[in-house]
């Protein structure tokens, strides 16, 4: 795994004072999405409490209409109300699944958190079936560590 060798790189890249903070966020996307092979769509999206909703701020990967969210709809609005990791090996088995793509097969989304409130969640869309970890979810933890100390 390159995980390892990326965190150096995702702590340079959030550091960057001179980049806006969506900037470096889509920037983890992309170092993320062109690194690790299964990565095929990578986002950030972040809550809106009052409208009870997540929203796109960042991404690598195909575009997708699903820019807003509700809280509850698919794995991302799932995420925002039990405030933990959700795990897809198969997206097909799933009844509260949002396609964004029809080749996305897995999917992983795990929340994140500023002063213990989850505030937003890194989603990661695959197009091979069952290729998450127990790895790929303390890395994306610790992304989200290191994402949460610049906002």
């Amino acid at each position: 795994m390159p995980f390892t060798s990326l965190r150096p790189k995702i702590k340079t890249i959030l550091a960057n004072e001179n980049d806006e903070i969506d900037s470096r966020l889509t920037e983890v996307c992309e170092l993320l999405q062109t690194n690790i092979g299964y990565y095929d769509w990578v986002g950030f999206y972040f809550a809106n409490e009052a409208e009870k909703t997540l929203h796109l701020r960042a991404f690598a990967g195909e575009p997708t209409d699903h820019t807003v969210i509700p809280f509850g709809k698919g794995i991302c609005g799932q995420v925002a109300i039990s405030n933990s990791n959700f795990v897809v090996p198969d997206v097909s088995a799933q009844n509260n699944y949002i396609a964004c793509s029809i080749n996305v097969r897995s999917e992983i989304v795990v929340p994140l958190f500023k002063d213990e409130k989850n505030i937003g969640q890194i989603d990661i869309d695959s197009h091979i079936a069952d290729p998450f970890s127990v790895e790929d979810e303390r890395f994306l933890e610790w992304v989200n560590e290191e994402v949460a100390k610049i906002l």
